[in-house]
């Protein structure tokens, strides 16, 4: 029976727990929490924490493992290379993951290589970023490196935002540094999705349209992503070509990718970023729905070295959306109400919440409370409902 250390129980990697014990793995997981839902699945449970490196790896080397899993996790991404380096086992190069999960990094290394990207720079104190002001051209996106789900980002129209730019996006940097870049003005959809390399080769891909609401608490919070793609196939294969130039610069090898790429109004191609690991909120599952792959079966059979040279590229059929659900203020949950209107859209619901529990005004991807899939017989009502989903699914709060 292979064993596999998976990097973190929360609710969203649950799934991929229960895939490999389907697969005969023999399961165990760690996480800092000690009451998360996925010890309920594994095999063994340890409480360490999935970002420190040097402690998964002590714990890596008395577990007698066969691979080592990041499902869904940016901060654990750089800890699964890292371990799986350090033990001889299947995985990308460490520094090449370690680029990837660090925003001023990846846009240094972007532009070192001659891709689009938009001129930034990173910062550990808000003098040094004031001082320096001259050198953008106002709006631009204030981010810490190293967080995800939207935490911490804002968009800036002027220096004078900069002290809470600043303030909120070190709330949520572990390493305690920030990255200021140019906006770029985005044509159309954020395109959002995964994909998946096979010895260095991007064979599959799925690619969505990322949406915002018109009326969130926060601009630049995702609310879900739709599929399949509005792009035409000459676009998509552009996209999917600069994906792969910098899947061969960072020397990667066979593993999962969460998306994210803009066009400009010229159709140039940004890469805003490229996550080393399956994306969240149900976009795996979803991908299953949509093509027939399990990108979960895929990741698990690439953390143990095994054949992963049957995946194919593979059409969305149908079409899908998922949705945070999310509260538009601060209080203890009452109910989440879902409109009839969307009663045959419905698919599945994951979330952990339960009535009395606390929940927040929507302001990162942290304050979900779930996420919902929807299916939808066209094109036509998929827009149409994903626009007005913040009025057909609805939280009450006390």
């Amino acid at each position: 029976m292979k064993r596999l250390l998976m990097l973190g129980g929360s609710t969203s990697q649950v799934c991929a727990i229960k895939k490999a014990k389907e697969m005969g793995c023999y399961v165990i997981i760690c996480d800092y929490l000690p009451d998360n839902p996925g010890q309920y699945e594994a095999d063994e449970f340890y409480q360490v924490s999935t970002t420190d490196k040097k402690a998964v790896l002590e714990l890596a080397e008395k577990l007698e493992l066969d691979g080592v899993v990041c499902y869904a996790s940016d901060p654990a991404a750089p800890t699964a290379a890292y371990v799986c380096e350090k033990l001889g086992f299947p995985t990308n190069p460490y520094e090449s993951v370690m680029v990837l999960s660090n925003k001023d990094t990846f846009r240094k290394y972007l532009r070192e290589h001659n891709f689009n990207t938009p001129y930034a720079e990173s910062y550990t104190d808000l003098a040094a970023m004031k001082k320096n002001a001259d050198k953008f051209k106002f709006p631009v996106m204030v981010k810490p490196v190293d967080s995800s789900g939207s935490k911490g980002i804002n968009k800036i129209l002027g220096p004078d935002e900069y002290d809470f730019a600043f303030e909120d996006a070190m709330k949520y940097s572990r390493c305690k540094r920030i990255v200021v870049e140019e906006f770029i003005e985005k044509k159309g959809y954020q395109v959002s999705g995964d994909g998946f390399s096979v010895d260095g080769k991007l064979v599959f891909r799925c690619f969505g349209n990322e949406f915002y609401s018109a009326n969130g608490i926060k601009e630049y919070v995702p609310l879900g992503e739709c599929w399949p793609s509005v792009l035409d196939k000459k676009t998509q294969d552009k996209i999917h070509a600069e994906l792969q130039r910098l899947l061969t610069e960072l020397d990667m090898k066979t593993g999962a990718y969460n998306i994210e790429v803009i066009l400009d109004k010229d159709d140039n191609v940004y890469i805003l970023e490229l996550g080393a690991r399956n994306g969240g909120s149900l976009i795996p599952q979803i991908t299953q729905y949509a093509t027939g792959v399990d990108m979960v079966e895929y990741t698990i059979k690439a953390a143990l070295g095994e054949d992963c040279s049957g995946l194919r590229p593979a059409e969305p059929k149908g079409f899908w959306s998922n949705y945070m659900v999310h509260s538009k203020k601060t209080g203890k949950l009452k109910e989440v109400h879902i409109s009839g209107e969307l009663k045959d859209n419905f698919v599945e619901y994951q979330t952990d919440f339960k009535t009395g529990d606390q929940v927040y005004a929507f302001e990162n991807s942290g304050h979900a409370l779930g996420t919902m899939v929807f299916k939808y017989e066209s094109e036509k009502e998929m827009f149409d409902k994903i626009s007005r989903l913040t009025e057909l699914v609805v939280v009450e709060v006390d």
